[in-house]
């Protein structure tokens, strides 16, 4: 009898062990379960997470080579904008240029007819090829005192600088009255009167 006691308390100890070793695979296995539940939460919010940020970074890249498409444009715009204006300034230049070119000549020879003192008249005028405002004027006359008149009256016009140089004067005998002539060469530097500097600046400076 002795012995059946003891075999049935050690069934009985042996159940008891049998329900807490389940009671604790049971709770390891939950445990175990949470974590992994709880980690793969983790793991797919941090993957949300990424995709997210790696979505804005995308749409930022595609707005700034937007942006810089469009400044790269403006700047083209501006640089032909630039080239343009320069283009039309030198267009302005050289048409002031012809301008002045066409009326110089009208207004020098109107000048020098005007200038064209009483028995004087003109053999040639040419214009010097090193200096393009430069003349010189070759004529004849009938005495020394028309020369130094055509001279005066060129000064006096505004449209030849002063002093205008007499590079040479020549005697030529006539068999006719009035038995001689003058002959004349004469350098002048034309210019528009509004490059003339007035004579009280030009003393002042010279002072």
């Amino acid at each position: 009898m002795i012995r059946i006691n003891l075999l049935a308390s050690e069934r009985k100890a042996a159940k008891k062990k049998g329900v807490s070793f389940g009671l604790a695979g049971q709770k390891l296995t939950l445990g175990c379960s949470l974590i992994l539940i709880l980690s793969a939460l983790l793991v797919g919010w941090r993957y949300w997470s990424l995709s997210r940020e790696s979505a804005q970074l995308d749409a930022d890249i595609s707005a700034s080579q937007q942006e810089t498409a469009r400044l790269h444009s403006v700047i083209q715009q501006v640089q032909q904008f630039e080239q343009r204006r320069t283009q039309l300034q030198q267009r302005v230049v050289l048409i002031e240029q012809l301008r002045k070119g066409q009326t110089g000549p009208v207004h020098m020879l109107d000048q020098i007819s005007r200038a064209l003192p009483p028995m004087l008249w003109l053999a040639e005028l040419r214009q010097d090829p090193k200096v393009p405002d430069v003349v010189v004027i070759e004529g004849r006359t009938t005495t020394q005192t028309g020369v130094s008149d055509f001279v005066s009256n060129l000064e006096a016009s505004g449209y030849f600088k002063r002093s205008i140089e007499i590079v040479s004067t020549q005697v030529e005998p006539l068999a006719v009255p009035p038995f001689e002539l003058i002959r004349f060469q004469l350098r002048a530097q034309f210019q528009t009167p509004g490059d003339a500097k007035p004579a009280s600046a030009a003393k002042s400076g010279g002072n």
